[in-house]
């Protein structure tokens, strides 16, 4: 599993109360103008209906989703240009972080981030240092509910994933990258209800670390959830 039950846990408690705040819009409004540039119809662009759908889950207003797409267009242009750039770094007790970003300034960005590291007991490796301990998969987060887990299980193994395992609440599918969307709508058609979907750096062996550690890892996750900038980041620290 990913960094799903630490970075996408702080995000969803985080949003229940900060889905007023500038900086929650902004990154969703990033992931959507990225996402756009392969096109603004979100039946054909896969990406995009699920950067769309995650806005909508934050309850972003329809306008501001709307211009986000066509800045990614070229309908809409405001001089800025967003770019992707994926941080490597190691956090405290030595986690491997990889730390997603949506910018129009990487060398704010970039400052902000090592800044932010510093201050929690991480660093900025260089490129290479940490990837290499991640692959990149299709995640699929199902909420169980009071539906059968091994029916969940096998109807996702059905659909198409290579790996499923359980956090106590929800069911986590992983497929090959190209398999996503085949893999979610098989589910969907399945009639389960798909908390999340998106690509995901999994680690391929995971971690523990001290509780003096986990509580400063922690605080170093909600610094970079809020910074505007941070899309994702994903570590190899077990559950």
């Amino acid at each position: 599993m990913s960094g799903h039950s630490h970075w996408a846990g702080i995000r969803h408690k985080k949003a229940l109360t900060d889905t007023k705040k500038a900086s929650v819009f902004t990154k969703m409004a990033n992931n959507i103008t990225i996402a756009a540039r392969h096109g603004g119809n979100p039946d054909m662009n896969f990406r995009l209906r699920l950067a769309i759908d995650a806005a909508r889950a934050v309850n972003m207003p329809k306008d501001n989703i709307e211009r986000a797409v066509k800045r990614g267009t070229g309908e809409l242009t405001d001089g800025a240009v967003i770019e992707e750039l994926v941080y490597e770094a190691y956090g405290p007790g030595q986690v491997a972080l990889l730390i997603g970003t949506a910018t129009d300034n990487r060398n704010r960005t970039f400052g902000d981030i090592r800044t932010i590291l510093t201050k929690n007991g991480g660093k900025i490796v260089s490129e290479g240092a940490v990837s290499y301990l991640f692959t990149l998969s299709g995640e699929i987060v199902i909420p169980l509910d009071n539906r059968n887990q091994d029916e969940a299980e096998l109807t996702a193994i059905e659909a198409g994933a290579e790996d499923v395992s359980r956090d106590g609440v929800s069911l986590i599918v992983l497929s090959r990258p190209e398999d996503l969307q085949k893999t979610k709508e098989s589910l969907e058609a399945a009639g389960f209800a798909i908390g999340s979907a998106s690509l995901a750096y999994i680690p391929t062996q995971k971690m523990s670390i001290s509780k003096e550690n986990r509580t400063q890892y922690d605080a170093l996750l909600e610094a970079l959830d809020e910074h505007a900038d941070v899309q994702d980041v994903w570590d190899n620290l077990s559950d």
